[in-house]
């Protein structure tokens, strides 16, 4: 299992122009300020609002952040759809696009029965040569035991991203039954509960991109065996972590606001629909801001 991912891996914010484009000068300083930040990773996910985004507008994008990490970081690409044949597609097309991995969630609308749930992964799976990030969402929740059937079914359901609440229930039944075999599990859900994931098991983590420096030295010190210095140290972070996991509504607009603070982003605009923060929420965010310079 020594080859399996791990680490800090950011969903990008995907930065707009005043006129709904896509930055992409943006988009090749987010990805530097995240290798920079040390990440082993980045991802294209709900938290860029790809589902917001055209058939050309991810390829473009796709495109460009593979370019810009130019193999010193993995890229992940959300290939998620309603229908077996996209979502195929979709992970066709990441993989011809230089994407190391992709993500991909259940089909959820009306309802899907477990087992039609369990071809559309398979069938993804074999129609392509890179491993698969299950992701288990609140709206469509991945069972620690069905995601241990996935992967025994098919080598590239390698790896599971956890964010149905409570987490942490999600990986101690994960350890139990897998026997530190595969699925991989990542946390997400905002990296919130990130320290209390990996004393459970967690590999990794996928925060929002807008501050991959807090997640990276926790992780590292982690590894490193200092674990109370870790917790110590994310712990002084908590509020600004939970203040940028509000939800995908405001969740798109404040971690741009950071980037642009930062001087990484030139706007820091969500595509509509999605719901503004107020002045508050921003004098807010400004305050924690300065926590991260003591």
């Amino acid at each position: 299992m020594s080859n399996l991912m791990s680490g800090v891996f950011p969903i990008l914010s995907t930065p707009f122009d005043s006129k709904d484009n896509i930055v992409f000068n943006d988009v090749e300083a987010e990805v530097e300020y995240a290798i920079d930040s040390g990440v082993s990773g980045v991802a294209i996910a709900l938290a860029s609002e790809v589902y917001k985004l055209t058939d050309s507008e991810r390829n473009e994008y796709l495109k460009k952040v593979v370019n810009c990490a130019n193999k010193r970081i993995k890229v992940c690409m959300n290939t998620t759809a309603e229908s077996t044949k996209v979502s195929i597609e979709y992970s066709k097309k990441a993989q011809e696009l230089g994407a190391d991995a992709v993500m991909i969630a259940p089909p959820s609308f009306g309802g899907v029965d477990s087992s039609e749930v369990k071809k559309y992964f398979i069938n993804v799976a074999e129609n392509i040569e890179i491993p698969i990030f299950m992701q288990d969402v609140p709206d469509a929740p991945i069972s620690p035991e069905l995601a241990v059937e996935l992967s025994q079914s098919n080598k590239n359901l390698a790896y599971l991203k956890v964010e149905v609440p409570p987490t942490l229930p999600r990986f101690n039944k994960l350890k139990n039954i897998s026997d530190g075999e595969l699925p991989v599990p990542f946390g997400g859900a905002g990296g919130l509960f990130m320290i209390e994931e990996m004393r459970r098991g967690s590999k990794g983590t996928m925060p929002v991109a807008a501050i991959p420096e807090i997640f990276v030295k926790t992780f590292n010190l982690w590894e490193e065996g200092k674990e109370v210095e870790a917790e110590k140290y994310f712990h002084k972070h908590i509020p600004l972590i939970r203040t940028l996991g509000q939800g995908l509504g405001i969740w798109n607009w404040l971690p741009k606001y950071i980037l642009k603070k930062k001087g990484i982003f030139s706007e820091a605009l969500a595509r509509e629909p999605s719901l503004k923060p107020d002045m508050d929420q921003i004098y807010e965010l400004d305050r924690l801001m300065e926590g991260l310079e003591d």
